[in-house]
């Protein structure tokens, strides 16, 4: 019989990746903060419940997908918070991207309990999710880990051992960065190319050879000129996550200069109102220091 499952944060990720474990199978827990109608949830394997407390007591292996820090406080940590209702012998996983310092805090609050522990942040977002693509890489035990592979293989197309705990959640954060700098790079380059009167259907065409080839390149590049800025990853996570990785690097006494000028473009780009949007639209800071906007050009 498959394990029983609690799964909490139904967003645009988390609401993707209960549908695969539950068309997989699995029997959920349903939780999330906010009450709004998940219809795509509505599933004879899913049963929603009032607390993250409840929904955690009478299952084998918990999920979270959860937005921030403060997210887990309250989730996690508060009253009728997760903490409160666990049980000797469960594994709990926490699929977002932390700082390692609050994976190993999380474990240490479960391992008092008798509960295993993984930091398992996602690579990947909403189109990746609903597909079951997504890539996963792991902190914690490496038994605990081969116990959560039935789970992550009907959510994801590849997972990846990195070793003991906070290594999965420092791997997020490697990550994110190379996401940062790519999107920086994106932004710049299609900038330039605007300016210079490139037909930027073209410069997103050429991103595609050898030289540049990068999935994030052709498709952010492609909504970026299309004014498309729908959420699959918004500007606030992004956000959330360089404040993070700039934290990560001074604590280890690393240099990071070119992420931390990114952290900057970002932050004015949420600061702008932007953050609710796609990632991709930290390109809207750039073109307001060039005073251009990039878009198709029809020549």
């Amino acid at each position: 019989m498959k394990a029983k499952l609690g799964f909490l944060g139904l967003g645009v990720m988390g609401s993707s990746i209960a549908v695969n474990l539950m068309k997989g199978g699995f029997r959920l827990n349903l939780w999330n903060r906010s009450r709004k109608d998940h219809v795509e949830l509505q599933h004879e394997n899913g049963t929603f419940t009032k607390s993250p407390a409840e929904a955690v007591r009478d299952v084998d292996i918990i999920l979270y997908s959860l937005s921030n820090d403060e997210a887990i406080e309250n989730v996690i940590f508060g009253p009728e918070g997760v903490l409160s209702g666990i049980h000797e012998g469960q594994l709990a996983i926490n699929l977002g991207t932390v700082h390692p310092e609050m994976s190993k805090r999380e474990a240490a609050a479960y391992n008092h309990s008798g509960v295993a522990y993984l930091d398992a942040p996602v690579f990947g977002s909403k189109n990746e999710a609903e597909a079951a693509d997504l890539c996963i890489v792991i902190g914690g035990n490496y038994s605990d880990y081969l116990r959560a592979l039935p789970v992550f293989a009907a959510m994801s197309s590849s997972t990846h051992y990195m070793g003991e705990t906070g290594k999965g959640a420092a791997m997020g954060l490697v990550g994110s960065l190379m996401v940062c700098m790519q999107l920086e790079a994106l932004g710049e380059g299609l900038i330039l190319a605007q300016k210079a009167g490139l037909m930027t259907e073209k410069v997103v065409e050429i991103l595609g050879i050898p030289d540049f080839r990068s999935p994030l390149f052709r498709d952010m590049g492609s909504q970026i000129i299309s004014r498309n800025f729908e959420p699959v990853f918004t500007l606030d996570h992004l956000y959330k996550d360089s404040n993070q990785i700039i934290r990560l690097a001074d604590e280890l006494g690393v240099a990071v200069p070119g992420v931390a000028g990114v952290r900057e473009v970002i932050k004015g780009a949420v600061i702008n109102g932007w953050g609710h949007e796609n990632a991709s639209a930290m390109v809207k800071a750039l073109e307001l220091q060039s005073n251009i906007t990039v878009k198709k050009k029809k020549s």
